[in-house]
């Protein structure tokens, strides 16, 4: 059989069992990282994987998510349909096998998938597994068939219930509230930003989202239709769209190198920030890895060259770094490897060595056309890396200041801060708190023994919009540098993070519930995501959540954190309520503050992770950037309480 023929027969013995999967319900976040939020939404994405494989192979071009009005999610597409046949070595139906043996699919078998993008194995049977009920219908060779099944076992052999002369799979599961004991409620945000990359990363699919629990102000089910023609073009584009380019066209390639597909598009913007985001087979790699590497080394090698021969940098004094060239751009790199080697279980970086050259070559070839038929844009490029050269040297000398004061000795920690007696980081928490007043009442309602204060004197630098010299010499930042004792920049990385000295483990942002307390919480927030991300990634930012409201009735108080669950508390105090709304952390005193917001027994704090990182970049910018409409509409779409005037 020929291996275009092998490709196309898919059927019930491409389906290889590799173990059971009876340890799934035992250990859920061996298998999808927690048990939480970023669990419940990624029992999601392994189901469409499977659809999304089906389109990489040809065969499919059209999924629908449905989330229904019982949280419980619905997705079809129109592909081949999973195979329904008896598997000769299990003995039962394919259908069976892939949904309840764990490492059982098509893309272990080379012949069914070339490329695949949920390659732990996991897959469907995962989901199965920890879901109270999953029912999986397939139209396949001109009859419809089916299964139930319950926390992952089957309720009834597969069945024909009909006849269709379509084809593709239905699978809709509930997740089993034993496992996700948080919450089982999917945020629609979420879905749509991960079905949107999907659509962007795989041009000419459509994938559809439907809300069954929500309507829109037509009466009609909130969704949205994800479909690109051009893919990352059309992907850098939606990112940068509140930013400034520099250049009327996207740089894009797309092809194949060595046997590796390779799709890239870029472009320059007037921003400080480099904001490179990485996929291997649909799979965000967020700590990169060796197409990234390829990529940035295809960038500065193409550029160098270009800016050396048009004698536009020989007036500098200091040499152009790697960093330069990347300041103000926005690049995606999107790669399908065959078999990915993923460093680490979480599969956020890549370590195929062979990818790397594919990608600096395409890079390399894409970037020289451009500048040979763009001269003006080539130009603009340059002289864009060369004010990023004079910011980065300016940067250093500010950074440097920064530097010595942090690696000082305790009298060299910032005069506003309280620290705490604990040595251990791992036990200490510094709460960054919005004003001196809040700061006073903060300091002395806290835990001396592991909690300390900093005080924040109004709004800090909107660092979205400022130079990095202009960062490292701003007071406030200065201070935050200082007191959490990291430093950045090191010989091989300008802009790396070096967290062994950190002070605190847990550091909280500590503003008051309103709109300027958000705003300041937002700016704080964008400076840690543009300068030390890595806190955000290794869990080490939370957001405090201080109550909104006291409610009193004679001898009786209760505090209330919404709207709701103030009226909840007026019903059961009765008439004779009074109500006291806290419109910053100042009007509470030390005591109620620690009661609230501050005692570890009784507080709610916010872990702040990223889910999607080309979506945080996307909307820090629009947040934080010049454009007004956009960041009206996403205030009024988003916030609890909204009444804006700009």
């Amino acid at each position: 059989m020929s291996d275009e023929a092998k490709q196309h027969n898919y059927s019930a013995d491409s389906i290889q069992a590799l173990e059971g999967m009876e340890h799934v319900r035992m250990r859920p976040s061996m298998y999808i990282g927690d048990i939480g939020v970023r669990g419940l939404h990624h029992l999601v994405y392994e189901v469409v994987d499977n659809s999304i494989d089906e389109a990489l192979a040809g065969h499919c071009d059209t999924i629908k998510v449905t989330i229904n009005e019982d949280n419980s999610i619905t997705t079809e597409d129109n592909g081949r349909g999973i195979p329904v046949g008896l598997h000769k070595k299990e003995g039962v139906s394919a259908l069976e096998v892939v949904m309840t043996k764990i490492g059982a699919g098509g893309k272990f078998d080379k012949d069914s998938y070339k490329v695949s993008g949920g390659l732990h194995g996991v897959g469907v049977s995962c989901v199965n597994a920890l879901s109270e009920h999953l029912k999986a219908t397939v139209y396949r060779d001109g009859k419809i068939w089916e299964q139930e099944y319950e926390r992952g076992k089957t309720l009834y052999p597969v069945k024909t219930i009909g006849e269709s002369d379509k084809n593709g799979t239905v699978v809709t599961f509930k997740p089993d509230s034993q496992i996700f004991q948080q919450t089982l409620e999917y945020n629609y945000e979420t879905l749509a930003s991960r079905l949107r990359e999907l659509a962007f990363l795989n041009k000419g699919i459509t994938v559809e989202l439907k809300d069954l629990r929500n309507k829109d102000d037509k009466g009609e089910f909130v969704g949205e239709v994800f479909h690109s023609t051009e893919g990352l073009p059309e992907f850098v584009q939606y990112l940068d769209a509140t930013r400034e380019p520099l250049m009327k066209t996207v740089i894009a390639f797309e092809g194949e190198k060595n046997n590796i597909p390779v799709e890239v598009a870029m472009i320059y913007n007037t921003s400080y920030s480099e904001n490179l985001h990485s996929y291997v087979n649909n799979i965000n790699t967020h700590e990169g890895g060796t197409h990234l590497s390829g990529f940035r080394r295809g960038l500065t090698h193409t550029l160098k060259k270009y800016a050396d021969s048009s004698g536009l940098t020989d007036k500098l004094k200091f040499d152009i770094s790697g960093d330069d060239f990347r300041e103000g751009l926005t690049a995606i790199i999107s790669v399908k490897v065959a078999e990915p080697q993923f460093e680490g279980q979480t599969k956020t970086k890549l370590g195929n060595r062979e990818v790397s050259a594919s990608v600096s070559q395409a890079v390399s070839e894409m970037l020289t056309d451009y500048l040979e038929e763009h001269p003006d844009d080539a130009k603009i490029i340059v002289q864009k890396v060369i004010l990023a050269a004079q910011a980065r040297h300016a940067a250093q000398k500010a950074r440097e200041m920064v530097q010595r004061k942090t690696v000082m000795s305790i009298g060299g920690l910032p005069g506003k801060l309280s620290d705490c007696s604990e040595q251990d980081p791992e036990k200490c928490e510094v709460f960054l708190v919005e004003g001196d007043s809040a700061g006073g009442t903060a300091k002395q309602g806290r835990d001396r023994a592991f909690q300390a204060i900093l005080p924040l004197r109004g709004k800090i630098l909107n660092v979205e919009k400022a130079m990095s010299h202009k960062v490292f010499e701003n007071e406030e930042i200065k201070n935050i540098f200082t007191a959490l004792g990291v430093t950045i920049g090191t010989e091989e990385d300008s802009k790396a993070l070096n967290l062994s000295k950190l002070r605190y483990h847990k550091v909280v942002i500590m503003c008051d519930a309103d709109i300027d307390g958000s705003h300041i919480a937002t700016l704080i927030l964008t400076f840690f995501f543009r300068y030390m991300k890595e806190l955000i990634e290794n869990g080490h930012i939370y957001i405090a959540t201080p109550p909104l409201y006291l409610v009193k009735r004679g001898a009786k108080k209760q505090y209330a954190w919404s709207d709701a669950e103030r009226d909840e508390i007026i019903t059961q105090f009765g008439e004779g309520s009074k109500i006291q709304r806290y419109k910053g952390l100042g009007e509470m005193n030390a005591e109620q503050l620690w009661d609230t917001t501050m005692n570890p027994e009784f507080r709610t704090m916010r872990l702040v992770q990223i889910d999607n990182g080309s979506e945080a970049d996307r909307i820090f910018s629009m947040l934080m950037g010049d454009e007004v409409p956009p960041r009206r509409e996403f205030i009024e779409k988003n916030a609890v309480y909204a009444n804006i005037d700009a």
